[in-house]
């Protein structure tokens, strides 16, 4: 994977482990896999910048302590953290979570929502997150198709609507989903976009800097009306 990655061009990933009730994943467990991979990747002459981080579901935010959360931040992050978005229902008591995280002093990542069916029913639902604060990362598979019509339709969508702010490999293992991020640039048909949502966005969460403004673009909408006839 570490490969491939520098294969496409990656330069920085994030290693995201899920923290769960099924993996249930700790700070130090997380830290000590990180540390051997780095080791590993150093022994290949692999020329990419590992970094730490989980994607933690809606339980766990909940009940970690902010020492724990801030050592589970979005690739190093003091403050962005990665959130699970469910693939099927709604997560309820998310907004009143995020205000409670907000004051410790976190921000949410919501991590692939188009593959929600309630979000492709109605894509506009997560304005409201957005509005208060909260980024949206989307899986590159669902961008390029991988994944299918829906979560690619959505996520265009979304692109259009202004409810997209990173894009992500999430691939789990070489087999599940290629590691590579410029297939799914190239399929949004702008490069500016592209990467605003793989470099300008990761870095300005990194150093816990304000978001670089979107660049204007219509060839999202172009490409999403294209794709329905």
């Amino acid at each position: 994977m570490a490969r491939s990655a520098v294969e496409d061009g990656i330069r920085m990933l994030a290693a995201t482990p899920h923290v769960r009730d099924d993996y249930p994943t700790s700070p130090e467990r997380m830290e000590g896999a990180l540390a051997e991979l780095r080791r590993a990747v150093d022994e290949a002459g692999v020329d990419l910048e590992l970094r730490p981080g989980g994607e933690l579901a809606l339980g766990h935010l909940g009940k970690l302590e902010p020492d724990e959360l801030h050592r589970f931040g979005l690739g190093g992050s003091e403050h962005w953290l990665l959130f699970e978005f469910p693939y099927a229902g709604w997560p309820l008591g998310l907004s009143q979570l995020a205000l409670r995280l907000r004051d410790e002093g976190f921000g949410l990542v919501i991590a692939h929502p188009e593959r929600n069916e309630e979000v492709q029913a109605r894509p506009e639902r997560l304005r409201d997150f957005v509005d208060a604060g909260m980024l949206v990362q989307l899986t590159a598979a669902s961008v390029d198709g991988r994944l299918g019509r829906r979560p690619r339709e959505t996520s265009l969508l979304m692109l259009e609507l202004g409810l997209a702010h990173l894009l992500a490999s999430d691939a789990h293992a070489p087999s599940i989903r290629a590691i590579g991020l410029s297939n799914a640039v190239e399929s949004i048909g702008d490069p500016e976009l592209g990467r605003w949502l793989t470099e300008d966005v990761p870095a300005a969460l990194i150093a816990s800097e304000p978001l670089p403004e979107r660049p204007v673009s219509a060839s999202t909408g172009r490409s999403r009306r294209a794709k329905r006839r």
